[in-house]
């Protein structure tokens, strides 16, 4: 008698939609979208131009390499999600002070 097979759903599961572990690849997908957050939270207080700035600047340079290295849909979708976050409080970061707050200029 023939069984259902049970998948688990899980995140991790999501990620590795072709059944390989990308161990590398979700890293940075998570990373990206970690990043993005803390530079679109920080710019909702101008004084942390800084550091949404950079953060943003960074989690713009890990979501292009995850998007280079990505292998599934899912990794794609939070590297998306991550990079316009990252990218946002990137540019409202420059528009606040910039990179070096004035120091250099």
């Amino acid at each position: 008698m023939a069984q259902a097979a049970r998948t688990q759903r899980s995140l991790l599961s999501l990620l590795n939609s072709d059944g390989k572990e990308h161990p590398v690849e979700n890293t940075f997908a998570v990373v990206t979208l970690v990043l993005g957050a803390i530079a679109v939270l920080t710019t909702l207080s101008p004084s942390l131009h800084l550091v949404s700035s950079w953060v943003g600047l960074i989690g713009i340079g890990t979501g292009l390499w995850g998007q280079l290295i990505s292998s599934t849909t899912g990794e794609r979708f939070l590297l998306i999600i991550g990079l316009g976050a990252a990218s946002l409080g990137f540019y409202l970061g420059m528009a606040h002070g910039g990179l070096f707050g004035g120091v250099l200029g």
